[in-house]
């Protein structure tokens, strides 16, 4: 660090870095962007082991079923009757021999079914008609949306009463690029205006403001353009979502870093006289605290790989690249920027040699003090009120219908909403079920018996509405052959739909398919078609988000654990203690619980949410707890700086007096970032934002200026054993 500190601070060097920077965000403009390269179809978001891949993949092998699927809802007040009804039926003519869109892979030609067969896309009271739609596998986001929005505009075009709305993973997908790409816009100049205007407030500095966003502009650069490098080389995918909280983190991140460094810097220019001298001081001391902090956010991102949903795997890369880089801006770029600057950063508060530190952080000085004279007191309530929060994690609702987290007005959660309306629960998405026998299906009276008596097992299944098996008629006059819906070519597998009584999505839902794919072995056994002659696969949306519900819970106890283990060894290293990465990590802990439950009691109580998404509490989980180290890491490294010359009780009342501000500062802005989120319109990024926005707070508020504090004061000279000893208060 001291080698760093020389570097980051001397009168050749700052320039060498700055230049350094300069070139590597110049040359990089001629790289791709990220935002060029983000996807939100979910196609590869299971592994391919998961039950309900291998079942999808079966299908797909076995009846040719590939492609991206839209639904195209038509829907009219009045009724689709004999006078309106060619409408639909231009639409349908032009996607299926008119248009040029090479794009689409297969279109029901609904134009020329009969009469009786029209009605079947029709919903019971007429006023709503869908067809699907398959769109070519593999297409690019940009290729969807714009296939999507021609269709759309024909669409529109073409209707003179009621509506086109386009829903199934290729409309959202489309809707999705558009939400975002104004979107992001917003977040940029939302979070670049709010930075600015919270630096001004609380520092009264036009240049304090200034030097942190001219550093978050050479790590916007660079870190754009590098995962814009690795996702166009197909390294990995980068989600939308994943992207807009990359900005937030980014933007936090380096202004924090900052503050840490601007606050140390002003201390020290009260000492020395020499700028350079000042900064090399400066350095000394936070680098360490820095480079930990960073480390444990970086480390904890690193953990995500550990993860088998898609998903959580893809965060591990996007949010590890961007902390490292943000980590080295914080030791090179924001010390040398305030080098150059030197003093004039403060202006036109310009600290002056001999002013004393303490005197000007008056406030946090009186809670040091409080804090220290009544440890159990202020701990204890502190706890109290975080503990009660927590409890609160036990009533959360979570939701698998991830379109619920779209904007009202959305026109793919419009279409599905309707679709609800108008149509069976289950109807929305059947399940699929997949009998294989490798030797093939000879539709002997014996094995017909037995694929009956397997239908009858499932519809005597509690929450089983209906299946679409034929009747045996049917496939002894040859009309299951030959690429028929239920028999594949080769005669090794038949396929039928599962109707279920109840909202696919739903909890309810996902416990049913659990049980059906427990209890496999056994329906094939009493079947009498055999578990050792015959498969049985579940595929659909159903089957997917069960997959998903498993593998959540997986990653999620994965996660906490190797982030929470992880983070606690690199605290032991860091402190060189065994007790204080204990109560420094529960505090956390328990601080991202009360978060969540806090949030939740606000979100079912206030804004009348029923459920939150499933990814949310891993999500905030690795953010509060990786983001929530940097406060404890600060206020800690300080209090034992200070315990070098002073008690235990004296060193906690100057550490919190002396971080207090700049750990409060930098709370709230952190916490101001993450709350633009919630001007996202994604209720998902919404309620992360809300959460970590919450949680944040209460770290630098209440945990790192009164609970830690506390703490450290009851056990004394105990916070350092068994590798240091300080000063204690005896």
């Amino acid at each position: 660090m001291s080698k760093l500190a020389k570097y980051a601070s001397d009168r050749k060097w700052v320039w060498v870095i700055l230049i350094v920077w300069i070139a590597v965000a110049g040359a990089l403009s001629a790289a791709p962007s990220a935002n060029d390269y983000t996807v939100n179809t979910g196609e590869d978001d299971l592994p391919k082991q998961a039950q309900s891949v291998i079942a999808n993949e079966k299908v797909k092998n076995y009846f040719s079923q590939e492609g991206i699927l839209a639904l195209l809802v038509f829907h009219e007040e009045e009724g689709w009757n004999e006078s309106n009804i060619s409408q639909v039926e231009n639409v349908s003519k032009w996607l299926t021999d008119e248009t040029e869109l090479v794009t689409i892979e297969s279109m029901v030609p609904f134009h020329d079914f009969p009469d009786h067969a029209k009605q079947l896309f029709q919903s019971d009271d007429g006023t709503t008609l869908v067809l699907p739609l398959t769109l070519t596998d593999r297409l690019e986001m940009s290729e969807i949306n714009d296939t999507i929005s021609a269709i759309q505009a024909f669409g529109d075009e073409e209707l003179e009463y009621g509506s086109l709305m386009i829903t199934g993973p290729a409309g959202i997908a489309s809707d999705t690029i558009a939400i975002f790409s104004n979107a992001d816009l917003v977040l940029l100049f939302s979070t670049i205006g709010l930075v600015l205007v919270l630096l001004i407030v609380i520092y009264r500095s036009p240049l304090l403001a200034i030097i942190p966003l001219v550093a978050v502009a050479f790590v916007y650069q660079v870190v754009d353009r590098v995962l814009g490098i690795f996702a166009a080389n197909g390294v990995f995918m980068i989600e939308s979502q994943s992207l807009s909280i990359v900005m937030i983190l980014l933007f936090g991140a380096t202004t924090d870093y900052s503050l840490f460094v601007f606050s140390r810097y002003r201390e020290e220019l009260r000492k020395y006289e020499c700028k350079h001298h000042a900064m090399k001081e400066a350095v000394k001391e936070v680098a360490s605290p820095i480079f930990f902090s960073g480390g444990t956010v970086f480390a904890a991102m690193l953990v995500l790989f550990l993860a088998d949903y898609g998903p959580y795997q893809n965060f591990a890369p996007v949010f590890a690249i961007t902390i490292a880089i943000v980590l080295l801006a914080g030791l090179t770029l924001i010390p040398a920027l305030f080098t150059i600057v030197g003093r004039r950063s403060f202006w036109p508060a310009i600290p002056q040699v001999g002013e004393k530190t303490i005197e000007k952080n008056r406030f946090w000085g009186k809670i040091g003090s409080v804090v220290t004279k009544k440890p159990l007191v202020a701990g204890g309530l502190v706890l109290l009120f975080l503990i009660i929060n927590g409890l609160n994690v036990f009533n959360i609702q979570y939701s698998f219908n991830l379109i619920k987290s779209f904007p009202d007005d959305m026109t793919s959660r419009v279409g599905f909403e309707q679709l609800e309306r108008s149509f069976p629960a289950g109807d929305l998405a059947p399940i699929t079920v997949l009998v294989e026998k490798e030797e093939g299906f000879t539709f002997s009276e014996k094995e017909w018996i037995a694929l009956e008596k397997l239908n009858d097992q499932l519809l005597a299944e509690e929450g089983i509405q209906s299946t679409s098996l034929p009747d045996l008629d049917l496939i002894a006059n040859g009309e299951g052959h030959g690429g028929s819906r239920w028999l594949a070519d080769s005669g090794q597998a038949v396929k039928f739909d599962l109707i279920l009584g109840m909202n696919p999505y739903d909890q309810e839902a996902l416990d049913q398919l659990d049980s059906l794919t427990s209890n496999k072995e056994r329906l094939l056994d009493e079947s009498g078609l055999g578990s050792h002659q015959t498969n049985l696969y579940f595929a659909g949306e159903t089957a997917k988000q069960a997959d998903i519900r498993a593998l959540n819970e997986r990653d999620t106890r994965t996660v906490v654990i190797v982030v929470t283990l992880v983070i606690f060894f690199m605290l032991i290293f860091h402190t060189r203690s065994l007790i204080a990465p204990v109560y420094m990590m529960a505090t956390i802990l328990i601080s991202y619980l009360s978060a969540l439950g806090l949030s939740w009691f606000i979100f079912e109580n206030m804004f009348g949410y029923e459920a939150m998404s499933y990814r949310i509490p891993l999500y905030a989980f690795v953010f509060l707890v990786a983001l929530g180290v940097d406060y404890n890491i600060m206020l800690i490294s300080r209090i034992r700086e200070e315990n070098r010359q002073f008690t235990i009780r004296e060193s906690v009342k100057r550490g919190v007096a002396l971080t207090g501000g700049v750990i409060s500062s930098a709370g709230i802005i952190l916490a101001a970032t993450f709350g633009v989120l919630m001007t996202q319109p994604i209720l998902e990024l919404f309620m992360f934002g809300f959460i970590v926005s919450i949680g944040i707070l209460m770290d630098a508020f209440l945990v790192r200026g009164m609970l830690v504090p506390a703490i450290v004061t009851l056990l004394d000279r105990w916070n350092w054993w068994p590798f240091a000893s300080r000063k204690s208060n005896n």
